[in-house]
């Protein structure tokens, strides 16, 4: 066996097994040391029945009563009763039927779960079950905890991690040994050891830190890498004038900031090198129809032009809105969309479309970077939301092109400190306008006793026609967190509103679900047939419903503040009033010192550089401060001193060794792909 041998060579590792693991990625040895765990927990001091309070993770000490009973259909329930000779608690576990025969009645065990109330009485759900022996272990180290599917325990999946360590071993370390000292970073085989089985936060700590050290590091390495000679430009363009024009027939004036921008995109395109340039913006500053004007550049000086999109919603939006605007300013010119889930015979006409029309405008998601799509007179490559998308897709599409004019957009307000480390090799421009008729959006933080008065403020906006987003940090219910879920938290309100008599519509929109079905709800809530949108943050990146005027983040203390920021600019995109409520999830009255920064501020680029200065520990692995160019650990406000190490590493490699062909640096060839 080796890393990439096959994870059915595992011990207990059946075929059934094996396809679940599959749904979340994991096919080899590999696969289960990079799946780390996302958080950890250190197990509490079992406390006394009366001691339990609602919505909280505890441990209790008690005897099974009742014999467990398996309620079969959807759900497959388990319920049992415990007790601690004086009181009762109701205890239930769903889709795992096999728990009732591991728990005799009569016996005493330990419980760890998180407490509801259901029908004015708490029940105890998800419990892991441990000995009194077991648990006392348990609890002198840290718990990984893994982002799983059902069919899977953070217990089974342990003990696979445990059986993957040995092979850790055969990780070559690719960073030298001078460097590691330099840096004070421990070895890669230690590193994943440590993160999946830390004996204390000490080791947790190291290895966290050479993992994100490890992601910034290979990253810049490839971005300069990635940095070529100032090489003389196949689609130098002319007649600004033209474009000019047809900015000043917007039905709208362009702030200061956004005809800066443009001079900028504009010379650029202009030039005898090709554009390289990062166009940056707050929320709603007005990025896209800059990319439109480009786009409409490249068109009228014979070239196609591609717009590249993170999630297939934001594709299809952009789509529509660059037919309304080429009805307007280019209408003989064709707009393509080509996304994933677009049908075969269609997605095969568009290839060939493509081919063919030399001043096509298409946009797309990571379908446009299959070998088969063909852009041979590729002029200008538009990538929206630069964060979402890894270096190599980045480098593929405009590989399409002969190095063709590239346009970075991003509404991720990163300090500019580290956006010149991020983006060293593009220029940098900045809109830091608003549009003058947008009303600022009123603000609130509360505690999660606030819910009935927030949702009774719901509905006053939705008797007035509006609608309202809900974002929760999970898609469904785990056992270890005491963070809101879509599931629950859909149900949480259609019961409210039900006991309340109001007829009120909701639907649930997260990452899980298939491109056609997220579509569907969006283009519903578009409509307006969906009154409240509880979802996950997929719909944090530019998805725009003007009549959207409520936002209320549950478990706000979980997010990163430049993701909140982003969360926030979904409500205030049409002409009314829009608020935001931001729910702390924390117990007790003391305020949360990040979040009143949003409260008092909706400048995207100072909550930016106060969310760099407010860095703290947060969760270890857990949601991160900021979703920005896809690291899994390394986060790059809670982190900016390792990037910036990282970058000073990077770089001096680099000038000593510019091809990495010396001895100590061939490890990283293949980690580069070079």
């Amino acid at each position: 066996m080796d890393l990439s041998s096959s994870v059915l060579e595992l011990k207990g590792v059946g075929e059934k097994t094996a396809i679940t693991l599959n749904k979340i990625g994991v096919y080899t040895i590999r696969d289960i040391l990079l799946h780390f765990p996302y958080n950890y927990i250190l197990y509490p001091d079992p406390i006394e029945f009366p001691e339990i309070q609602e919505d909280t993770l505890v441990a209790v000490q008690g005897i099974v009563g009742t014999k467990p009973y398996f309620k079969g259909g959807r759900l497959q329930m388990v319920t049992a009763t415990i007790t601690d000779g004086t009181n009762k608690l109701p205890v239930c576990w769903y889709h795992t039927p096999y728990i009732r025969h591991s728990l005799n009645t009569g016996e005493s065990y330990i419980f760890y779960g998180k407490v509801r109330n259901r029908n004015g009485r708490f029940t105890l759900e998800q419990p892991a079950v441990f000995s009194e022996e077991d648990y006392q272990k348990q609890q002198k180290t840290l718990q990984p905890i893994y982002h799983l599917t059902p069919g899977l325990t953070n217990k089974g999946f342990g003990k696979l991690a445990s059986q993957t360590l040995q092979f850790a071993r055969q990780m070559q370390d690719y960073l030298s040994d001078e460097l590691k000292e330099r840096r004070n970073l421990v070895d890669l085989s230690t590193a994943y050891v440590q993160a999946h089985f830390p004996k204390d936060f000490d080791e947790l700590l190291a290895a966290r830190k050479r993992l994100a050290f490890d992601e910034f590091f290979l990253f810049l390495l490839k971005i300069e890498l990635l940095k070529t000679e100032k090489v003389k430009s196949l689609y130098r363009m002319q007649g600004q004038e033209t474009i000019l024009e047809e900015a000043n027939k917007l039905p709208f004036t362009l702030t200061e900031g956004q005809h800066t921008a443009l001079l900028d995109i504009l010379n650029d395109m202009s030039s005898d090198t090709p554009m390289q340039r990062l166009l940056q913006g707050d929320v709603g500053s007005g990025k896209t129809v800059l990319a439109f004007l480009s786009m409409l550049y490249a068109t009228t000086n014979g070239y196609q032009s591609a717009l590249m999109a993170p999630t297939e919603v934001l594709a299809r939006q952009h789509y529509e809105k660059l037919l309304a605007f080429c009805k307007e300013h280019a209408p003989f010119t064709n707009v393509y969309l080509l996304t994933g889930s677009i049908p075969a015979g269609q997605k095969k006409k568009i290839k060939q479309a493509l081919l063919l029309d030399p001043t096509a405008m298409v946009v797309g998601t990571h379908a446009l970077l299959t070998e088969d799509v063909s852009l041979n007179n590729l002029g200008l490559v538009i990538t929206d939301e630069q964060h979402r998308f890894g270096v190599n897709q980045r480098q593929t599409l405009t590989e399409k092109g002969s190095l063709p004019h590239i346009l970075v957009m991003s509404a991720t307000p990163i300090p500019r400190t580290l956006a010149l480390i991020l983006y060293g090799d593009l220029d940098i421009s900045v809109i830091k306008t608003v549009p003058r008729n947008r009303l600022p959006i009123k603000n609130c933080v509360v505690k999660r006793s606030y819910r009935k008065t927030a949702y009774e403020f719901m509905y006053k906006q939705i008797s007035s026609g509006h609608q309202v987003y809900v974002i929760c940090p999970l898609v469904e219910e785990r056992e270890e967190s005491d963070s809101a879920d879509v599931g629950t938290y859909s149900a949480l309100l259609e019961k409210y509103f039900k006991e309340t008599n109001r007829e009120v519509t909701i639907d649930c929109l997260h990452g899980k679900m298939r491109p056609q079905k997220k579509q569907e709800v969006m283009d519903r809530f578009a409509l307006g047939e969906i009154q409240i949108l509880v979802s996950t943050t997929v719909v944090e990146v530019g998805v725009d419903v003007p009549n959207a005027t409520v936002m209320m983040v549950e478990n706000a203390e979980r997010f990163g503040l430049a993701q909140l920021h982003q969360l926030r600019g979904r409500v205030g995109r049409g002409d009314f009033q829009s608020y935001c409520i931001f729910v702390d999830g924390k117990a007790g009255s003391q305020k949360n010192e990040r979040l009143e920064i949003l409260n008092t501020s909706n400048d995207g680029f100072y909550i930016a550089e106060q969310d760099l200065k407010l860095r703290g520990p947060g969760d270890v692995f857990g949601i991160r401060q900021s979703g920005e160019l896809d690291f899994q650990i390394a986060d790059i406000y809670h982190d900016s001193d390792l990037l910036k190490d990282a970058s000073w590493e990077a770089k001096e490699i680099l000038k000593k060794d510019p091809t990495l062909s010396e001895a100590v640096h061939q490890p990283l060839h293949p980690i580069l792909g070079i």
